[in-house]
């Protein structure tokens, strides 16, 4: 690996660390370099370059934003030994997210509230406001590439409209991946009444393109006092599109969550809707899908019970 990280980053100093990470899909691994730490990310599989193409795609993008804290990706390697591939990006020192997290939840409200800023701005014929200069103003809902959230890729298919796009491109891809694998009969015949029901949890809303991590739950950020700057939440594992702010925090409650202070400063930003409580509910929906197609039936009944209580 150290060879590999040499002759593709132009490095002459490459040594391990001992220190690294990962989960249950990808291996960490940290390093030396005369350039600085970096971190490497490692899988094995054939279909993990498109996964951590995504995942680069996704760090730059939320970079450019100077909102929140993310590792500076650098690049996707071809494993040495495998079919798999490699992301190498900035290594952080992290601890769990605690004394930061009401800053986080101002900084990721920015992130997501900065599109539509800049849509405004061209709509008035104004300067730019806001993140750095690569940031892009978008219209439509969706991503330029393939991201992954844990290793089943997504559909990030632009489109003009949101409800069109989650139930096209997030919860039918993830039934028909159930009923495929698992032949559910009630999730089969739950869906249609599900699907038919969905416009009407958004009616009266205006939702605007917002840049969002996609995979935001507490295992995903952490905090850093190594920064000069003031951007000591960190966010990372990321697999983004633009859609409905109100997405990222499907997860943001699951598997532990965050604590008050972070809600507090992200709705002092961006109040709640009308009809805020149900849509959480069917944005929980994905995941607790995603989950049973990656776990198994442990998330079943879960799913399940969430599309019961919507189509009452």
């Amino acid at each position: 690996m150290e060879a590999l990280l040499k002759h593709e980053l132009g490095l002459s100093f490459v040594k391990a660390t001992g220190q690294g990470g990962g989960g249950c899909i990808n291996e960490g691994l940290g390093y030396d370099t005369d350039k600085g730490k970096i971190y490497a990310k490692i899988n094995t599989k054939k279909e993990a370059k498109v996964m951590f193409d995504g995942e680069l795609a996704s760090l730059e993008a939320i970079l450019a934003t100077a909102t929140v804290r993310v590792p500076k990706p650098m690049k996707v390697l071809h494993h040495p030994a495998t079919e798999g591939a490699v992301l190498a990006m900035e290594y952080l020192d992290m601890k769990g997210l605690s004394t930061h997290a009401a800053k986080l939840g101002e900084q990721l409200a920015r992130m997501h509230l900065l599109n539509e800023e800049l849509l405004k701005q061209k709509q008035i014929g104004g300067s730019r406001i806001g993140g750095g200069s690569d940031v892009e103003c978008v219209t439509r809902f969706g991503f330029p590439v393939t991201t992954c959230c844990g290793i089943i890729p997504q559909d990030n298919e632009w489109c003009d409209d949101w409800v069109v796009f989650y139930t096209r491109n997030r919860l039918k891809h993830q039934l028909d991946m159930i009923e495929r694998n698992c032949r559910d009969r009630e999730a089969r015949e739950l869906w249609p009444q599900l699907e038919r029901k969905i416009p009407e949890l958004f009616e009266g809303l205006d939702i605007k393109p917002a840049l969002l991590h996609g995979d935001l739950w507490g295992g995903n950020v952490a905090e850093t006092s190594s920064e000069p700057d003031t951007l000591f939440a960190v966010i990372f594992d990321p697999a983004s599109l633009y859609g409905h702010s109100e997405y990222e925090l499907g997860i943001a409650g699951m598997f532990g969550g965050f604590n008050r202070s972070f809600y507090t400063a992200y709705h002092k930003l961006i109040p709640k809707a009308s009809g805020f409580d149900k849509r959480h509910e069917l944005y929980k929906l994905f995941h607790y899908l995603n989950h049973w197609n990656h776990f198994g039936a442990g998330y079943r009944g879960s799913s399940i019970s969430i599309m019961r209580s919507l189509i009452r």
